[in-house]
């Protein structure tokens, strides 16, 4: 057997491999009660059905749009070269997009002092100490690991007390 073998032949193919597994998937995942799986995550049913049809709908505007074959745009920005020696990161700061948003400080914040907690391995919040939690628990904690401003068991990272930090800065100077 060759490395090829294995290995789809065109884009085609490629791409039905990805749907076959994604159905696999769907029908592995109809097999159990998604209320049942939301409610244990300590999300609404309601919400999860949201997001999956959000999913649903992107992921059939991304084949659609692959099937039409590559859209037709503006060249590519390529800014010119620097001079060497130039310091490139001279002015560098975060970007608007690494300030967290209210929802994202609060957590970020509530999670720091302790008042809620993630339990590891699972994307399940707890509250401790009274207080609500966050409308849409899975969501927020998703968005929170994406920017690498929590770890795996929930805990801020280094770069999610910086992030904490700009919140709070932002906030005092409304």
């Amino acid at each position: 057997m060759t490395d090829d073998e294995g290995r789809p032949k065109s884009f085609e193919e490629a791409a039905r491999a990805i749907a076959d597994e994604i159905r696999r998937s769907i029908e592995r995942a109809s097999q159990t009660d998604p209320e049942e799986v939301a409610r244990a995550a300590g999300v609404d049913p309601e919400r999860v059905r949201e997001w999956v049809d959000n999913a649903g709908e992107w992921l059939r505007s991304q084949f659609d749009g692959a099937a039409a074959g590559p859209a037709a745009g503006p060249e590519p920005y390529f800014p010119p070269a620097r001079p060497s020696g130039e310091d490139v990161l001279r002015g560098a700061g975060p970007h608007p997009l690494d300030v967290p948003s209210a929802e994202q400080g609060i957590a970020l914040a509530a999670l720091d002092s302790g008042r809620w907690a993630i339990e590891p391995g699972t994307t399940a919040l707890s509250v401790s100490g009274g207080g609500p939690g966050p409308r849409d628990a899975l969501g927020l904690v998703r968005e929170l690991r994406e920017r690498d401003w929590i770890d795996a068991d929930g805990a801020v990272t280094l770069v999610g007390r910086h992030a904490l930090g700009r919140w709070l800065a932002a906030a005092e100077q409304h």
